[in-house]
């Protein structure tokens, strides 16, 4: 009697479940750069108002009825742009919980990035990318934004380089004294196996 009650709860949350609109179904909020230029323009009306960074994001296209033959992929890092709206055929990223493959009509996700091997598949051509860090964000209209910590093209990296600086963290990690000196090792040995690996594996 006691499980046929919570089989019907479950049910039930279930349901009410499915009755909330998804995030994409719900209104607009109102825009937060407006609301700012309103306050800064009562508490300083002499001097125009900073561009904050929504000024400069261009609006999302709407979720299309059917799925798009290309996934569009902007591949940032702090300095620089690698992809800007690139229509490409999939993508695959280190994600913290393993390999993640995005192809169009990827249900939206937000997912943290690992040291690993970041490729792109357009047609029968495939660049590969050692990411360090970050984050990749889908959305649910076919769009992909992966903003890395540091990235560079595979084919850059020197095999030899990357061994002795295994070697090189390895060492530090049986010499460290300090929780500070094993931490900042142990990220080095992290690193430097993922890159050992990808050139390697």
């Amino acid at each position: 009697m006691l499980r046929r009650a919570s089989m019907l709860l479950a049910c039930r949350s279930i349901l009410a479940a499915r009755a909330r609109p998804f995030s994409t179904d719900l209104p607009a909020a109102p825009s937060a750069d407006a609301t700012f230029t309103e306050a800064w323009t009562k508490v300083i009306p002499n001097m125009d108002p900073p561009k904050t960074p929504l000024s400069f994001m261009q609006p999302r296209p709407p979720t299309p009825s059917s799925i798009p033959s290309k996934l569009t992929v902007n591949f940032v890092l702090p300095y620089a742009s690698e992809l800007a709206t690139k229509e490409v055929d999939m993508v695959i990223v280190p994600a913290t919980t393993g390999q993640m493959g995005v192809l169009p009509g990827h249900v939206a996700t937000i997912a943290e990035l690992k040291p690993g091997v970041l490729s792109v598949h357009e047609g029968s051509e495939m660049t590969k990318y050692f990411v360090s860090s970050g984050f990749v964000f889908i959305h649910a209209n076919s769009f992909a934004d992966i903003i890395a910590v540091e990235a560079v093209p595979l084919d850059r990296l020197d095999v030899n380089l990357v061994q002795k600086g295994l070697a090189e963290f390895t060492s530090k990690l049986s010499s460290a004294t300090t929780d500070l000196e094993k931490a900042e090792a142990q990220i080095g040995i992290d690193v430097h196996s993922a890159l050992n690996s990808a050139l390697t594996g």
